[in-house]
């Protein structure tokens, strides 16, 4: 897996994951906030399999 995932869009992708997972946690949204997970590990580990496929990529190290 290449890194596809910039910086910026690690960083985003880690606090919406966390607020949505934090918020279904509290009951403030419904168990539909546990998708967050997903922008959360996408975040973590830099590789996002939507991006993959239509060919983006924000990580401009490479």
């Amino acid at each position: 897996m290449t890194k596809n995932v910039g910086t910026i869009d690690r960083l985003l992708r880690v606090v919406a994951g966390v607020a949505l997972i934090a918020l279904a946690a509290t009951g403030t949204v419904g168990v539909w906030g546990y998708i967050g997970v997903v922008p959360l590990l996408t975040g973590l580990i830099s590789w996002c399999p939507a991006y993959t496929l239509i060919g983006l990529k924000t990580n401009k190290a490479e």
